[in-house]
C-alpha cells in the first residue's frame, strides 16, 4: 500500500506522461486508482473517464467509477456504470454482484436476484454475493430460499460474521428460533454487531 508521499509522487508521474501522452488509457486508469485511494473522489472520476474515453475496453474504469458512486451514495449511477462494464465484459462477475448491491439497496428486488444469481454463475466464490442474495430472496419473501442460500454461503466461508447474521435472520423468519439462536450466536462470537432488535427478539426463545 503506498504511503500518501509515495501516492503524491506517483500521481505526479503519471500526470507527467499524460501531459506527452494524454490518449494514454492506463495511464490515466493508473492516475484514478491512486486518486480513489487518497480520497480525492472528483478527481479519480475524471481520470477514469479520460480513460474510458480513451478505451472503449476499459470496463474496469466504468468498475471503478461505481465503487466512487457508492462512496457518493448515488445508486442510479452505480447501476449505470456497472451496466456498462458487463455490457463490455459480459463475463465480468463483480460487474453483475456489484449491480445486485445496488439494486438491493434500490429495492429492485427482482433485478437484484437475477444480477446475484449471474454474478454466482460466473463466479461462485464471491461469498458478499451469496450474503446479498440471501438478503434479496428474505426481501422478496423467498424465505426458504434464503435459507437454502444462506447455508451454502457459511459452508463455503464459516467464519463469515455477516453471512450468518443474514442467516439467523432467514431462520427468524420461518420462525425457527434455534436456528437463528445458534446463527446469531456464531456472528456475535465473530465480532458482528448483531442488531439489538433481533437479539430482544430471540431471547424469550433461548428460555423456552
Amino acid at each position: 500500500m503506498k504511503t500518501p508521499q509515495g501516492a503524491e509522487e506517483f500521481i505526479a508521474e503519471q500526470k507527467k506522461i499524460l501531459a506527452d501522452n494524454p490518449e494514454c488509457a492506463s495511464t490515466s486508469y493508473n492516475m484514478g486508482v491512486a486518486l480513489m485511494e487518497q480520497g480525492k473522489l472528483d478527481e479519480a472520476i475524471g481520470a477514469f473517464n479520460d480513460a474510458i474515453g480513451n478505451s472503449g475496453r476499459m470496463f474496469e474504469g466504468w468498475v471503478n467509477l461505481g465503487y466512487i458512486y457508492f462512496k457518493k451514495g448515488d445508486l442510479n449511477r452505480v447501476v449505470e456504470v456497472n451496466l456498462k462494464a458487463v455490457e463490455i465484459e459480459p463475463r465480468y462477475a463483480r460487474g453483475y454482484a456489484n449491480l445486485g448491491f445496488a439494486y438491493l439497496q434500490m429495492l429492485r428486488t427482482e433485478e437484484a436476484i437475477d444480477a446475484l444469481n449471474k454474478a454466482l454463475e460466473l463466479n461462485p466464490e464471491i461469498i458478499q454475493a451469496w450474503s446479498n442474495l440471501t438478503n434479496a430472496y428474505l426481501q422478496n419473501d423467498e424465505v426458504e430460499k434464503a435459507i437454502e442460500t444462506g447455508e451454502k454461503m457459511v459452508k463455503m466461508a464459516p467464519d463469515f460474521a455477516l453471512g450468518h447474521n443474514n442467516l439467523a435472520s432467514a431462520y427468524f423468519s420461518n420462525d425457527n428460533y434455534m436456528k437463528a439462536i445458534e446463527h446469531v450466536d456464531k456472528a456475535v462470537s465473530l465480532g458482528f454487531d448483531v442488531h439489538p432488535e433481533l437479539l430482544k427478539r430471540l431471547e424469550p426463545h433461548r428460555k423456552a
